[in-house]
Formats: C-alpha cells, sequence, structure tokens
C-alpha cells in the first residue's frame, strides 16, 4: 500500500464572519501518497489556494486535520509549526520570493541558515546542479531570468529533503518555455526521487504533467481525474462541468 505523504480530514476554513462569513473550504477531505504529483484546480474562489494554505499549516483550518507524514499540525504549537514548515515542506510560489540581495546558493541554502543549520557540504551545489544551474550560483535574481529564478525555487524547496513540495501557480509569472522546464522539474522529482508535488494551478497545460487532478467548486471537491490526462482532457472536463446545468445550492456543512 502507498503511503500518503499528506491527509486531509474534514476540512473547513471560512474569512469573515455573521452575513460577511464565506466558507472557503467546506469538509474537504483527500490525501496526496508519496511519490506522486497532485494538480488542484478550480475557478477563482472556488478555495485551491485555501487549500494549499492549510495543507502546508500557513493557514489553520477552523475544522478538520491535517497530517503530514504523521504528524497532525492541530497538535503543534506555533514555534512547532515553524519548526515542521522549514524542515518538512517545501513551498515554490508564483513571485519566485527570492532575496534580491542574495546570490542563487545563498538562497538555496536560507532554509538551512534560517533553521541555525550549517549546509552540509556540497548540498547546495548539488541542488543547483540538479535544476542545471550549477553555472549560476554566484548570480543574484536580477542576473537571471524568470525561469531560472523559478528553478533556483524549486532548489530551495528541497535543500531540506521536505517530505512534500507546495507548488502555487509556480509557472503563472513565466512564458511558455521557461513553464515547460519547470514543469519537467517537478516531474522528474517524482519519478526520480519518489518527492511527492502538490500544485495549484489554472492551467490544464500544467496540470497534464500530474497523475491525478483534483477539481475544486464552492469549497468542495467535486471531480477527479486520474490515468491518461492530458490538457485536453483536462480541459474538456474543466468545460463539462461549466456548461452542465446548475445544481441546486447546497447549504454549507461546515
Amino acid at each position: 500500500m502507498t503511503a500518503q505523504t499528506v491527509t486531509l480530514t474534514g476540512l473547513c476554513a471560512a474569512y469573515g464572519t455573521g452575513a460577511r462569513r464565506v466558507t472557503a473550504l467546506d469538509g474537504v477531505t483527500t490525501s496526496f501518497a508519496s511519490g506522486t504529483f497532485t494538480a488542484v484546480m478550480g475557478p477563482s474562489g472556488s478555495g485551491k489556494s485555501t487549500l494549499l494554505h492549510c495543507a502546508a499549516g500557513l493557514d489553520r483550518p477552523v475544522e478538520g486535520t491535517v497530517t503530514i507524514g504523521g504528524t497532525r499540525l492541530d497538535d503543534l504549537g506555533e514555534d512547532e509549526l515553524t519548526r515542521l514548515r522549514r524542515e518538512r515542506i517545501g513551498f515554490v510560489f508564483q513571485a519566485f520570493n527570492l532575496v534580491s540581495t542574495l546570490t542563487a546558493a545563498q538562497n538555496v541554502e536560507l532554509p538551512l541558515r534560517l533553521a541555525g543549520r550549517r549546509p552540509p557540504a556540497g548540498d547546495v551545489t548539488a541542488a543547483l546542479r540538479a535544476v542545471g544551474l550549477a553555472d549560476r550560483a554566484g548570480h543574484r535574481p536580477s542576473e537571471l531570468s524568470g525561469g531560472e529564478q523559478q528553478r533556483v525555487a524549486v532548489a530551495r524547496a528541497l535543500i531540506t529533503r521536505p517530505a512534500v513540495v507546495f507548488a502555487d501557480e509556480p509557472t503563472g509569472a513565466l512564458d511558455s518555455a521557461a513553464s515547460r522546464q519547470v514543469l519537467r522539474l517537478l516531474r522528474a522529482l517524482v519519478d526520480d526521487h519518489r518527492q511527492t508535488v502538490v500544485m495549484v494551478t489554472h492551467d490544464a497545460t500544467a496540470a497534464a504533467y500530474a497523475d491525478r487532478v483534483l477539481l475544486l467548486a464552492d469549497g468542495r471537491v467535486v471531480d477527479e481525474l486520474t490515468g491518461g490526462i492530458t490538457a485536453a482532457a483536462v480541459a474538456a472536463r474543466i468545460a463539462e462541468r461549466e456548461t452542465a446545468p446548475a445544481e441546486s445550492a447546497v447549504e454549507p456543512s461546515c
């Protein structure tokens, strides 16, 4: 049986109070297996970014549990949660989030430095080599292309050998060629290193690199694609749901 790296159980998240309360996640239960690549999709306001943020411990749900590698996040205090994020979770964001005054190598080693750890000899070079940027270690972000900056961000996400990498629209700021490079890199992390990757995206072409696609609407998982995933198949399923007769409104369960 394949181990589940991340498990979400009855996850509820909401913003605002009273008449202005908006349910962002409505009882979501799902899991992400070790060594798999999952794409999470849905229209604006569907809850996909909230799902990623709760799964990564960046936000706390109002109900339900998140478990990463056997550790329940709701059992952790803020300091313990910060430590878990540093050591067991990798992040890749649309905006790269590199420190402009640091070199590529210094950006990669930053999570270890923040944790008070000295990067093992050769690990930073190996991480940059893995993303094809060993020769750019001394360059600052302003000296790198967008695609190169995102690949540095991927190397930074991997330096702590995390249990899972969460990627939030990682190709949203890139051109098509750079997007393919980053997506192939994420795919190779899964295929060659058994990394678990969870990616939020609006792009059917990006989703086609995944093993599994979850479709969200109104804070719920409403569909799932596995096997033989192509951009055309993803786009067709999304279009099918968008053109289907409207379902009766369902009261939030959270």
